[in-house]
């Protein structure tokens, strides 16, 4: 065995609100209340939800308030967001708003963030307007943020009220090497978003961890992987309920994008060879089958990964199946 399946890893969950057929937004927040008192009671560590705008299919537009909501309705789960698309934003309104929700819930509020404008470019520029190379500020808009945050903080001239001299975690979100780069040149906490990009996953934590400088608030490398689960009763069961999902990440290549759909006794005749091709990749860190298969499929993976925790996150279309599937999960992660 590994390390990590020696001594166990933390378990997560990441939220995208993401829409079913049939269903609205408000459905979609009040089965994610649901998720979060279920998974604290499962012995999940934290509950994230990711940023996305003009996608109907995604509710989690605004992960501050979506925050507050989960974490009011909570007790002991950490909740933040996975994350935070910093280009969107100035540094002092994201440090105000985590500010106010870690005075509102101190310990609970975890803050990651990423350099993505999470959508479209067209989208991209009705968030951003004429500053469409923010991005390139993101490093420098990270220390700033740090800075914002510092208790050292207390004599400059710009000040975060709630924020400055409370200590919320920030976790450096990506799915490339720059990304892997800061977050070891920072000494920060790295988020991989393998669920959905899993091409450079494995070369990005090699790179963080080769590169990493221990910092004031993390002395050795921290990875989170994101990755898929659909877990059942059984193989043939999990596979159905999978169909979604792979409908859904259709829609994410071909550009046209729809609410959750329910599960399908076959995918032949939905996806063309080249869709499948392409979804398949995209799903590659998936664990997708019954209580056996999971199992095993996890120990594969930390053993390969030798990651420090892992953040779920499962499209099923049925919100008593969802709930079931991170019962299971849970349930093999202590396992492993």
């Amino acid at each position: 065995m590994t390390s990590k399946q020696l001594t166990g890893i933390k378990y997560s969950v990441l939220d995208l609100a993401t829409v079913v057929q049939g269903k609205t937004a408000a459905d979609t927040f009040s089965n994610s209340l649901a998720l979060a008192r279920h998974a604290e009671q499962l012995g999940y560590t934290r509950y994230w939800f990711a940023e996305h705008h003009n996608m109907p299919s995604v509710a989690s537009s605004a992960p501050p308030v979506l925050i507050g909501y989960i974490a009011g309705g909570t007790s002991t789960i950490r909740v933040g967001s996975g994350g935070v698309m910093l280009p969107n934003h100035s540094p002092l309104i994201v440090a105000e708003q985590f500010g106010t929700l870690a005075t509102l819930y101190p310990g609970r509020i975890d803050l990651g963030l990423g350099r993505a404008p999470g959508t479209d470019q067209t989208t991209a520029y009705a968030i951003r307007g004429n500053n469409m190379n923010a991005a390139n500020n993101f490093p420098r808009d990270v220390e700033r943020l740090q800075t914002l945050f510092s208790a050292d903080n207390w004599d400059g001239e710009v000040r975060a009220n709630p924020g400055e001299g409370l200590n919320i975690p920030i976790w450096i979100l990506g799915s490339s090497t720059d990304s892997a780069r800061l977050a070891a040149a920072k000494g920060l906490p790295y988020a991989f978003a393998s669920h959905f990009a899993p091409t450079y996953f494995l070369e990005a934590i090699k790179l963080y961890r080769e590169h990493f400088r221990p910092s004031a608030v993390l002395k050795s490398p921290y990875v989170l992987a994101c990755v898929n689960a659909v877990a059942a009763d059984t193989d043939t069961e999990a596979q159905y309920l999978a169909t979604s999902v792979k409908q859904l990440f259709i829609g994410v290549v071909t550009g046209k994008r729809q609410l959750l759909p329910p599960p399908v006794k076959s995918m032949e005749g939905i996806w063309s060879t080249y869709e499948q091709a392409t979804v398949e990749q995209m799903l590659k860190y998936s664990f997708i089958g019954g209580p056996q298969t999971v199992t095993q499929d996890l120990r594969d993976f930390i053993g390969q990964t030798q990651a420090d925790e892992l953040m779920i996150t499962s499209h099923i279309y049925d919100h008593a199946a969802r709930m079931r599937s991170y019962q299971l999960m849970a349930e093999a992660m202590r396992q492993v």
